[in-house]
């Protein structure tokens, strides 16, 4: 992902312009994120960035079965702005390169877990696991305000959209006499819950530097 956002920064210094570029910072949704913009006229301009939330875990306990649970979230995208008005608001579409995922790690420990429609007893070192994961690629559509042709100095900037994908759902177990079936239906579950979640919100506000 990393080397596709290196690719995508090069070509946009490189495009030729007669306008300044201009660097700029963002926080919020998806994180902490830097960039490159180069308007290109009035009307339009291009842009790259790499936005990270980083990695996160977190442990727990419920009804006797121990839980770890790690996330991250990294993304990399390319975008065309379209200033309407020849101002500060923007249409924007793009592709984002995405590194998001959950791992979550259901242990028994000697109890027992529900999986699908039945109880299963567990011993040391069983686990049930599942990875929920979004799209690598996926286009991007959203508004703003910034990044527009302007004179020197600094100016500040706002996204608000979202990169569009239905985030995957995948299950497996150890645990002895667990049946496909069950783990089928667990995984659809999920899906279930999961699948309501067809987008990775931006919103976010900085701050920008016009060379």
């Amino acid at each position: 992902m990393w080397k596709h956002a290196a690719v995508a920064l090069g070509a946009t210094f490189v495009m030729a312009s007669a306008h300044a570029g201009e660097i700029y910072g963002n926080i919020g949704l998806p994180g902490v994120m830097i960039g490159y913009a180069q308007p290109l006229n009035t009307y339009f301009g291009v842009r790259a960035d790499v936005a990270t939330l980083g990695s996160r875990s977190a442990n727990g306990t419920e009804e006797g079965i121990d839980y770890e649970g790690k996330a991250r979230a990294h993304r990399a995208g390319v975008f065309g702005d379209w200033f309407v008005f020849g101002g500060g608001f923007r249409l924007t579409g793009g592709i984002t390169y995405n590194d998001m995922r959950v791992d979550l790690e259901g242990r028994g420990n000697g109890g027992t877990i529900e999986i699908g429609d039945n109880t299963y007893v567990t011993q040391p070192g069983d686990s049930f696991d599942v990875r929920i994961e979004f799209p690598r690629v996926t286009p991007y559509l959203g508004i703003g305000y910034g990044h527009q042709p302007s004179g020197p100095g600094w100016g500040f900037v706002f996204d608000l959209g979202a990169s569009i994908g239905k985030a995957k759902v995948r299950a497996s177990t150890n645990i002895a006499g667990v049946t496909q079936e069950d783990i089928d239906r667990e995984t659809e579950e999920l899906r279930d819950g999961v699948g309501k979640v067809r987008a990775i919100p931006q919103l976010s506000i900085g701050v920008n530097y016009r060379f």
